[in-house]
């Protein structure tokens, strides 16, 4: 096996169970300290979380007087890799044993474990790795090696066995190519050979119950342990135990159909709904063809919960306003931010304002490693005081959705329960030329921080609030705002929203490329979220077909648009292109200067809005919404303003293409390239304000304040809204 660098550990880093609470509530925080020494917690709130010194800078209330405390420090571990873990394997006497699985290899660089038993102080290990499949059997006194001797095809069906006899000593190990037909074996004679005699633990995708290894990166199928040696397959003897993991796709245990019910469960939330070695293409919905989605992706990155035990309970004291906060963790070789966000008291008071806070954008773009973490990044970080860890170089906590595992394949879930790096305070994602580079936790922090300076009263919400609480969550406020970047939503988030609009309140969509992808969680997993990035759409990369399905709640992944609910339909503009982190203006349009519309435009003197910003320079930037009347854009909207010419770098998003030249609107390409400002009213007298570009929040700073004709725009929108 090639050596392995350990992943970098944070010095000092920690989680919370929940990302949100109430006054009274609790939340448990789990911190490790890397050499296990004392550590310090001291309450912030956060005003802004941009380290920029040409912008607000990193603004935090110090409320150490409420609460600061030391503890002993501990090391935590991180145990990435998935795996299933069955406590009891099948009983049986000493005599002939076979154990078989199929498999799709997702690498074969490096030895992995398929299947692993234990028992009487015997262990069998099958697997394959650079030499093809292996074989290790250990017990008392004795111990055997094979190898077929030739890696395997990734990702194509393999069926793979071991059948042993200690009657006669002789041991088989066979490969045989599903797709081919291509047959491989490898034999031996151990004649004081000794086999697990049954009733111990059994893994699948990984070795050694006791510190688990060996992690498998590929699909497992049908893995299976059967009375008697068998030489080939089908095999003659019933199996002892056969999990079949066609059953229970939408949850996290495995069920064994053989005649002693040896059940198990799922470590680490390994990727199911996956085709398998017979998928017939028939149906591409597992709900409706579940024995074609016999498989499970495993690897050897999975990580959906750290695991790590509760240090302390932190009850936010008594009388702190709704916002943002954090537990700033501090030990002798570094320190860390671990944030969560305060609401109101359930019965109120509530202020006019809610923040909504997109805590599932955040976790789908969780740790995400870019790649962009060199040399003049290092050093930006360094001369501004930024957050100084980075997910380039930080596996060890897991990536987010938009990277992919180790064998290639797409990250489709992810989860909070884990220290998440891009959500700290001073987190630069990019080294922007003309701004501060800020994304997701920390751009947001230009609205929070804008709020703070004109003095409105706001609450806070997450998206995990709203979509456990519905439309409840919305209804004691006179006006929603968005942040810069509201990606990722479920039905329910989008069912609230709307009835919301239509009932008379009033959201500001503040954002680009929102409302873009449906995800899936379930009530029994609700610290992880799923997208399956299905047919169309901005990806970083592609489910494969036939596995678009979400397998926390069977319904299909992809882009709302494809379930004919596009954006416009709820903000009035959608996703249309997208470009390099830089940004352009807008230009009002004559909707603007008329009577009914020209109170937002109210002490602007300008026809060019938001031509400088903190994000990439501009307030249209990149990511552009654009209204369309086909896609739902309401009857009545007003385009107040447009962008203009756009950077080189922009192009069109593919579901706006039929072809290069031709477009699903019947424009040109390059005029689907822009952002637009619109505004309307609903049905029921509600009112949406929509700016269509990610990068605006980032130009209500200007010339050293929150002025300019951005912060007056949405100053005005917002006062009117709050009324």
């Amino acid at each position: 096996m090639p050596n392995q660098t350990p992943p970098a550990e944070l010095p000092i880093t920690g989680y919370l169970d929940r990302m949100s609470c109430r006054p009274g509530g609790s939340l448990a925080v789990k911190v490790s300290v890397r050499d296990a020494t004392p550590y310090r917690v001291r309450l912030q709130r956060l005003i802004s979380g941009d380290p920029n010194p040409a912008g607000p800078g990193l603004r935090f209330e110090d409320l150490s007087a409420q609460f600061d405390q030391t503890f002993p420090g501990r090391r935590q571990a991180v145990r990435r890799g998935s795996y299933a873990r069955i406590p009891a394997g099948p009983p049986r006497d000493a005599g002939a044993c076979t154990w078989s699985a199929l498999i799709a290899p997702g690498r074969s660089d490096r030895e992995q474990a398929i299947l692993w038993e234990s028992g009487g102080g015997c262990t069998v290990t099958l697997g394959h790795g650079p030499q093809g499949g292996f074989a290790r059997l250990t017990w008392p006194g004795g111990n055997v090696s094979l190898e077929t001797g030739r890696a395997l095809t990734r990702k194509r069906f393999h069926r793979i066995w071991l059948a042993a006899d200690p009657a006669s000593g002789r041991i088989l190990l066979g490969v045989e190519s599903l797709e081919y037909g291509h047959r491989l074996f490898a034999k031996a004679v151990a004649p004081d050979l000794s086999l697990p005699t049954g009733g111990g633990p059994v893994l699948v995708a990984a070795a050694d119950a006791a510190d688990p290894s060996l992690h498998f990166s590929g699909k497992i199928e049908r893995p299976a342990i059967h009375a008697g040696a068998h030489e080939s397959f089908p095999a003659t003897n019933p199996a002892l135990a056969a999990w079949d993991f066609a059953i229970g796709i939408d949850t996290t245990t495995i069920t064994d159909t053989g005649p002693h019910g040896c059940h198990g469960s799922l470590v680490n939330l390994p990727t199911r709904g996956m085709i398998g070695a017979f998928w017939s293409g028939r149906e591409v919905c597992w709900r409706h063809a579940p024995s074609d989605y016999a498989a499970i992706g495993f690897h050897a990155d999975d990580l959906n919960d750290c695991g790590w035990e509760t240090d302390f309970t932190f009850t936010p004291p008594a009388g702190l306003r709704s916002g943002c906060y954090l537990l700033h963790v501090s030990c002798a070789a570094g320190e860390d931010w671990i944030p969560f966000y305060l609401r109101p008291p359930k019965e109120g008071p509530h202020a006019p304002i809610v923040f909504l806070a997109s805590t599932f954008t955040y976790i789908a773009y969780a740790n995400h490693a870019r790649g962009n973490a060199d040399a003049a990044y290092k050093q930006r970080v360094a001369e501004w005081g930024a957050y100084k860890h980075n997910a380039d170089d930080t596996p060890l906590y897991g990536r987010s959705t938009y990277n992919q595992h180790d064998d290639g394949s797409g990250i489709s879930l992810s989860s909070r329960l884990r220290p998440i790096l891009t959500m700290r305070p001073g987190y630069l994602t990019f080294n922007d030329a003309r701004g501060s580079g800020l994304r997701h936790f920390p751009a947001d922090t230009h609205l929070l921080a804008w709020l703070e300076d004109k003095g409105f009263a706001f609450d806070v919400l997450t998206d995990e609030d709203l979509d456990d609480d519905g439309l409840d969550a919305l209804r004691p406020y006179k006006v929603v705002l968005t942040g810069s970047h509201p990606e990722y939503h479920t039905p329910r988030m989008l069912d609230a929203l709307e009835t919301y609009t239509h009932q008379g309140g009033r959201l500001c969509y503040l954002g680009g490329n929102g409302f873009y992808w449906r995800i899936a969680r379930s009530p029994a997993l609700p610290h992880t979220i799923e997208v399956r990035r299905a047919e169309g759409g901005i990806r970083a990369w592609a489910a494969e077909p036939g596995e678009y399905f979400h397998q926390l709640d069977g319904a299909l992944g992809g882009l709302w648009r494809r379930s004919r609910r596009p954006p416009q339909r709820l903000v009035g503009v959608g996703f249309s292109g997208q470009g390099l982190f830089e940004g352009t203006h807008y230009r009002r349009l004559p909707a603007s200067y008329q009577p009914a519309h020209a109170w937002m435009f109210e002490g602007i003197a300008e026809d060019v809005i938001g031509d400088y910003g903190l994000s990439g320079g501009g307030a249209a930037g990149f990511e552009f919404d654009r209204a369309d009347p086909a896609l739902g854009t309401p009857e009545g909207t007003v385009i107040l303003a447009r962008s203009e010419n756009p950077p080189a770098s922009v192009t069109v998003v593919p579901e706006e293409l039929l072809s290069h030249i031709s477009t699903l609107s019947g424009e040109r390409p390059e005029a689907l390239k822009r952002a637009e400002i619109v505004y309307f009213r609903t049905r029921g007298d509600g009112e949406v304000f929509s700016t269509g570009s990610i990068t605006f929040c980032g130009s209500l700073w200007r010339d050293g304040g929150f002025q300019g004709p951005v912060s007056r725009l949405l100053e005005n929108v917002v006062r009117r809204f709050a009324r």
